[in-house]
């Protein structure tokens, strides 16, 4: 329960009596009215009185009067939302109370039209009327009685018809109050009398009654508050203020003293009572003393007095035009105009009174800038009364709106270094932080060495980013705090940041090794080219294997094997990097670069040349520098693997140079072959004077390249020892191959003195038998030539001058008796069917039989003719070849030098046929 006397009392409304605008006098228009009843809504203020009159006084105070009963009117309600009036009031003498509904929007003459006329008598029995009620739908009303009766009156309320009256409530004290409400679906009646509170469910089929409260109240002492408090029933009793949901009994308010009207305005609950202390004497009116009553408005929500003031015999209070106009018993009309909420605010200010400040302008709906500035004046003001805690509280609530070095320049003193902290952890909180903040409110828990702040702003797992990583992991590094700056790395995924601080402060190599395994491909793959050789030079068979997982199917340790690309039948990407970029951090260790070389060949045999190259170069400078034997033959024989591999793709002349830097014979050798560079193994040997094998090179490569055999003729002739045994088997093989003249095989050996006239006897009497018969065989041939060429040529003449019988008596193609008509050549001769003749030749001039022979003779005339044209071609065969004078003799066989006539005329051939004719060349 509050005590009333807590609450603090202001003047938060400006009283003026009402004046009339037409005289500015004040306005006595009520003056004469016995008023019985009043109401105000839509726009005026209504009265009823002791006569039977309803009159309505709108905003500029004139006045609409019109007869609406006979005799008297007791009761006005006014909708809110509809602009009806509903009265109840007498027409004839006696207990016969009449309900009127007035549609206020239908004036006729001044009077509006009345649209329902009906008794108001509960279950047949007459009883005056002490209260009315009704809903917003316009189907419920609710009338109590002085009997302790409530009727409901269910059905459209603005017509007679189709609506039903009905008992709800009975009772032996008067009723004293009615209010409905809607709570959910439901409509509820609250109904007070001077001994109880009750609700009734009324839109339920049976009727729902619960008491709430074992004592009532006092006629026009019950009111409902509006959405702001819930729509709650308020009733006052002489001790208290009680409020009432459909389901019990709420707060209550200590207002100590007599009520004797309830009224709601705008979330203020207006009061007017008895109040006999400190009044000023009651005026005197018609020879009668008034009363004087107090009213007090009081804020429910804020808990203060808004105004309180005395007034004489209050006859009605009335709230509209956003006003409350206060009827006194004098019958003046006062008007209480609420203060603007700034006037209110600097009121409160100038006292100091900064919490009822922001209470009060939260409920005025204040805009947030105008709290933001609220709450920076109560920061203020409690930091000038050395307040901190309570002034740093005050200046959290700016956060977004006042600028925050406003606020850290007041606390930058050692000695309030916490609310410091507490200021930034809530500039963080609500994200409003920028790196400096972070920066300040770490360094304060490091000033602090609060380790525990520390971890809970920086290590809680579940907590949200509120400020910048990068400056929070700089800071803590700095500060020394590598455990919290590594987590913070590890938890936002700064991997630079983390491998930095492992690697440059913690010196753990290991696990910075163990990081990078963690990360995807990409990140992996830059941070290994960054720190590789620091890695290399620390954990080099982690950063091997590494490296290894890298360039072959890299996938994060952390990940399982079968992810859910598998499960679903996918086909895994592979990812892997490109080993030779990682060749220059192997630099001090050759040993774990030939690991690394040996895993990626065999595991990728397409690799590329320079890790084949780079290979071969480690074997070749391990050999040089091995000592022990059995190391050394072993890593020759992977050496000769490495080269003789047919999948090995290692560049063949830098293979070769490599061999020759490092003397390796057999790689020399080998490479020699392969590049078919015959004439090098053969000049190898030679350099070596390795006999045997200058023999086995020519040997076995002289059908590839036969000149090997003249070399070694040259090379034996030059040596000065005896060679005769090579000598002969070199003569033996040129000789078989006649790869040189006589003549010039003599003229190298005469050079040498050991080489004697028995070394090439043999040679020259087999070689001068040879040319003899070669002699012997072309002058048979030119004979048989020349007794060939004079055959021709008398054939030839013979065509030319003598007539050609055809006697042949069958076709040449189809072997059938030959028929007119027929085709003859004087060739051989041959004859054929026309038709024959037709199918199978190519041309008409052309015999379909020799044509094949004539074509080949015809291509090596164009041929011979073609060559002789290309001297340029015969000149360098000339310089190129070892025997001129043979190149000199094919030329002048083919007709080089000679002038040839062609005789580009096919055989005449001989028609027959119908017309008999024949055509001679």
């Amino acid at each position: 329960m509050a005590a009333f006397l807590q609450w603090r009392r202001f003047n938060f409304f400006d009283k003026e009596v009402v004046k009339d605008p037409e005289t500015n006098q004040t306005y006595d228009k009520l003056k004469d009215i016995n008023i019985s009843a009043s109401v105000s809504g839509r726009g005026q203020l209504i009265f009823g009185d002791h006569d039977g009159y309803l009159h309505m006084l709108n905003r500029e105070l004139q006045i609409n009067s019109f007869k609406a009963y006979e005799i008297r009117v007791s009761h006005l309600f006014q909708m809110k939302q509809h602009n009806l009036l509903i009265s109840i009031g007498e027409d004839e003498q006696g207990v016969n109370p009449l309900i009127k509904v007035w549609n206020l929007e239908k004036m006729e003459k001044g009077i509006p039209n009345c649209t329902r006329i009906s008794r108001a008598i509960p279950a047949n029995k007459p009883t005056p009327v002490t209260c009315l009620a009704a809903h917003e739908c316009l189907n419920w009303m609710a009338v109590g009685f002085e009997n302790g009766s409530v009727i409901v009156l269910k059905g459209d309320i603005t017509k007679d018809r189709h609506s039903k009256t009905k008992v709800v409530y009975e009772n032996s004290k008067p009723i004293t109050g009615l209010a409905m409400k809607t709570s959910g679906k439901n409509i509820i009646l609250f109904v007070t009398t001077g001994g109880s509170v009750i609700s009734i469910n009324i839109s339920a089929k049976q009727e729902q009654k619960m008491t709430l409260e074992d004592f009532g109240c006092c006629s026009s002492c019950s009111v409902m508050t509006d959405h702001t408090q819930d729509n709650q029933l308020v009733i006052g009793r002489q001790d208290a203020v009680y409020f009432y949901q459909p389901d019990g009994r709420g707060p209550c308010l200590a207002f100590e003293g007599e009520k004797l009207q309830l009224h709601w305005f705008r979330g203020y609950l207006i009061v007017v009572g008895k109040e006999y202390k400190g009044l000023p004497r009651a005026p005197i009116l018609g020879g009668q003393t008034l009363e004087m009553n107090i009213v007090s408005v009081y804020d429910i929500q804020n808990k203060f007095i808004a105004y309180t003031a005395p007034y004489a015999d209050v006859i009605s209070v009335l709230c509209e035009w956003g006003s409350v106009y206060i009827l006194s018993g004098d019958r003046k009309l006062y008007h209480l105009q609420e203060k603007d909420t700034q006037t209110k605010l600097e009121m409160l200010f100038k006292k100091n009174n900064y919490t009822l400040a922001i209470s009060l302008a939260k409920s005025q709906q204040y805009d947030q800038d105008g709290l933001i500035d609220i709450f920076k004046q109560y920061g203020d003001h409690l930091y000038g009364k050395g307040d901190h805690d309570g002034a740093i509280d005050q200046y959290i609530k700016t956060i977004g709106k006042l600028e925050a070095s406003y606020v850290i320049r007041k606390f930058l003193d050692a000695q309030r270094i916490h609310n410091l902290t507490k200021y930034l952890q809530a500039l963080h909180k609500a994200q409003q932080a920028t790196k400096e903040h972070t920066t300040l409110l770490l360094n304060c828990y490091t000033k602090l060495k609060d380790v525990n702040k520390l971890d809970e702003f920086i290590m809680t797992k579940d907590r949200e980013v509120d400020f910048d990583v990068e400056t929070a992991m700089k800071v803590c590094r700095q500060a020394g705090y590598h455990k919290h700056a590594l987590f913070l790395a590890e938890k936002h995924q700064k991997h630079e940041w983390y491998l930095r601080i492992q690697l440059e402060d913690n010196k753990d190599y290991q696990k910075a090794l163990e990081y990078i395994g963690k990360l995807e491909f990409d990140e992996a793959e830059e941070n290994l080219k960054k720190y590789g050789k620091m890695f290399m030079s620390e954990v080099p068979q982690q950063t091997t294997e590494l490296l290894k997982r890298l360039c072959t199917d890299y996938r994060p340790t952390d990940r399982p094997l079968i992810d859910q690309v598998n499960l679903d039948g996918g086909i895994p990407r592979i990812q892997k990097a490109s080993a030779e970029e990682f060749i220059h951090i192997f630099v001090s260790n050759s040993p774990r670069l030939t690991e690394f070389l040996e895993h990626m060949i065999k595991v990728q045999p397409n690799s590329p040349s320079l890790l084949y190259n780079t290979l071969l170069e480690l074997y070749l400078h391990d050999i040089v520098h091995e000592k022990d034997i059995s190391a050394k033959t072993d890593k020759v024989r992977k050496t000769e693997d490495l080269l003789k591999n047919p999948e090995a793709k290692y560049d063949l002349d830098q293979a070769l140079v490599l061999c020759q830097m490092n003397n390796f014979k057999a790689g020399i050798l080998y490479l020699y072959e392969k590049a078919h560079l015959y004439q090098q193994i053969l000049r190898y040997h030679m350099e070596h004077d390795d006999y045997v094998h200058v023999i086995d090179t020519c040997k076995k490569f002289g059908a590839q390249d036969s000149n090997l055999w003249v070399q070694a003729l040259s090379y034996f002739a030059r040596k000065e020892e005896n060679c005769k045994p090579q000598l002969m088997d070199v003569l033996a093989h040129i000789d078989k191959k006649n790869l040189l003249p006589p003549l010039l095989v003599i003229q190298t050996l005469a050079h040498n003195s050991t080489a004697t006239l028995s070394v090439v006897k043999d040679y020259i009497i087999r070689r001068l038998q040879l040319e003899n018969d070669q002699i012997t065989e072309d002058e048979r041939l030119i004979k048989q030539y020349r007794e060939d060429t004079e055959k021709k040529r008398a054939q030839i003449e013979e065509l030319k001058t003598t007539a050609k019988i055809f006697q042949a008596a069958k076709c040449s193609i189809c072997n059938h008796p030959l028929e007119l008509p027929s085709v003859h050549f004087l060739c051989e001769p041959h004859s054929f069917h026309q038709h024959c003749f037709e199918s199978y030749a190519e041309n008409d001039s052309e015999c379909p039989v020799c044509a094949a022979e004539n074509r080949k003779i015809m291509d090596i005339i164009r041929a011979q003719e073609q060559s002789k044209d290309l001297h340029e071609f015969f000149h360098n065969q000339l310089e190129r070849s070892q025997d001129g004078f043979s190149v000199v003799a094919d030329y002048f066989g083919r007709g080089v030098f000679n002038k040839v006539t062609l005789i580009t005329d096919s055989p005449t051939r001989q028609r027959t046929g119908s017309r008999p004719s024949s055509r001679l060349p």
